[in-house]
């Protein structure tokens, strides 16, 4: 016995003489290992874990990871590495997926939801101008990481309502970029001063450029290099390393450098080698980057947005998938995609958690602030991924009450004037249904989508076709 507790206080003798950084980086990997097994079986995403080790380590007066500057950069580096992966997914292909329908979703989500979140904080809590516009700007974005994930892990992200949800993110992850932009080149004060709208305006080009750039030459040079795997690897980091320092030099940040940096490579062949090489450093750095949150918001006071955070959860978690699936119904889209969109985003994103670190670094907004809109994250992560895994369920439990989340069905339009009758019913006609079609004679053909896009095209070929969803049982009668 004595053995054991010899061993263990030269144990831990050994650890307060170890290296501050090596030491804290050990622990958190273990901790963050630990956990992240815990939250696995809870079927919750791993952002919660990295953020429970920083709140874990942050409660102990041992260690001290806000104060470390080395700790500081793996930070950005985490976010310049994260954003340097949704560039690379802004290809031509990517963005034209995109749609009309999920432009105008995506608009009119985030407007809204800004929108009620301004002047909730700013006229019901009383926050300034500039913290509400934090917190409207937060509220306003979905968990790009969990969504994605969750649809994955489901089989839904080629389902209608999966396009339908990463077409939204990608239209808030452009917003975002932006945002970031902005703020990155503005001292605190100075939102609106002429050398910050003279670097935004430069920002934009430079995106131009990029798309440009990214079209031909830039694919062509890494085609080329791409012939030894290393040597491309290489060249990435090289790439993305120098145009950051080359950025910054002009006045950016390079967490918005490292977007420019992937989008120049987005219609690269090798893209996808690429995003497989570069993701275990944004998942390491990332994760020192959401410790970081953690150790902050141990040592925040929460007295003060207690009621700020028990209103803007409903917020998140209600608002916003009403206003979804409301812009839903408009578009015409049956009520069980409307419900499965919806389902897919009441959580704040990650890039919710950046904007207030980034605010708080930068002196615009208090810690008060800070530890609103981090605490809103994480209980909007938790609950969220209940939802999304669940969500037909839900919509089975709730179907005789969303009525009013569709319009009225083209069937009921046709039944008014004459019944239709037709040999042939195809049920679905975007991708293997398109194919059947070829092969059956279209005067003896009804077509049964859910998709408005799909009945809208095959109206244009005058084929007979119903918008309804073969789940309906009103379709059947």
């Amino acid at each position: 016995m004595n053995f054991i507790f010899s061993g263990v206080e030269n144990f831990l003798e050994y650890l307060t003489m170890a290296d501050p950084l090596f030491l804290e980086l050990t622990v958190i990997l273990i901790l963050a290992s630990l956990l992240g097994v815990l939250f696995k079986k809870m079927g919750q995403p791993f952002i919660l874990a990295y953020l429970a080790t920083g709140l874990i380590m942050g409660f102990s007066e041992f260690f001290d990871i806000a104060g470390r500057e080395a700790l500081e950069l793996f930070s950005t580096l985490g976010i310049m590495f994260l954003l340097f992966l949704v560039g690379l997914e802004m290809d031509y292909d990517t963005l034209k997926t995109i749609g009309k329908n999920s432009l105008i979703l995506g608009l009119v989500q985030m407007f809204l939801s800004a929108g009620t979140g301004f002047l909730a904080a700013y006229f019901l809590f009383g926050f300034s101008a500039l913290a509400s516009a934090y917190i409207a700007a937060a509220v306003s974005f979905s968990s790009t990481i969990i969504i994605i994930k969750l649809l994955t892990e489901k089989g839904d992200v080629d389902k209608l309502h999966g396009r339908l949800s990463i077409g939204l993110l990608l239209v808030q992850d452009v917003v975002v970029v932006f945002i970031l932009l902005f703020l990155t080149i503005t001292e605190p004060g100075e939102l609106f001063s002429q050398a910050a709208i003279r670097i935004l305006v430069i920002g934009i080009l430079l995106f131009g450029l990029m798309l440009a750039l990214g079209r031909i030459i830039i694919p062509a040079v890494f085609k080329t290099i791409g012939k030894s795997q290393e040597l491309l690897f290489l060249t990435t980091l090289a790439w993305l390393f120098f145009f950051g320092l080359a950025a910054e030099s002009i006045g950016f940040s390079i967490e918005i450098a490292g977007f420019l940096g992937g989008v120049a490579l987005a219609n690269s062949s090798e893209k996808f080698y690429i995003a497989n090489k570069v993701r275990p450093f944004r998942d390491f750095f990332i994760l020192i980057f959401f410790v970081t949150i953690g150790s902050l918001m141990a040592i925040s006071d929460f007295s003060g947005v207690f009621l700020p955070i028990i209103f803007f959860i409903p917020v998140v978690m209600v608002l916003k998938p009403i206003v979804v699936m409301l812009t839903l119904k408009q578009l015409g889209y049956t009520k069980r995609v409307n419900f499965l969109t919806a389902a897919t985003i009441p959580q704040i994103s990650e890039f919710s958690l950046i904007l207030a670190y980034l605010g708080l670094s930068m002196g615009h907004i208090s810690n008060e602030v800070f530890t609103l809109i981090a605490s809103v994250g994480i209980i909007t992560f938790i609950l969220s991924t209940y939802s999304i895994m669940n969500a037909e369920k839900f919509y089975l439990s709730l179907f005789g009450f969303l009525d009013f989340l569709e319009k009225e069905l083209p069937l009921e339009k046709e039944e008014k004037d004459s019944e239709i009758s037709k040999p042939v019913v195809l049920i679905g006609a975007d991708k293997t249904g398109k194919g059947i079609m070829d092969y059956l004679n279209l005067e003896n053909l009804l077509v049964v989508d859910f998709d408005p896009l799909v009945t809208s095209r095959l109206r244009d070929e005058k084929i007979e076709c119903i918008l309804s969803d073969v789940t309906d049982p009103q379709l059947f009668d």
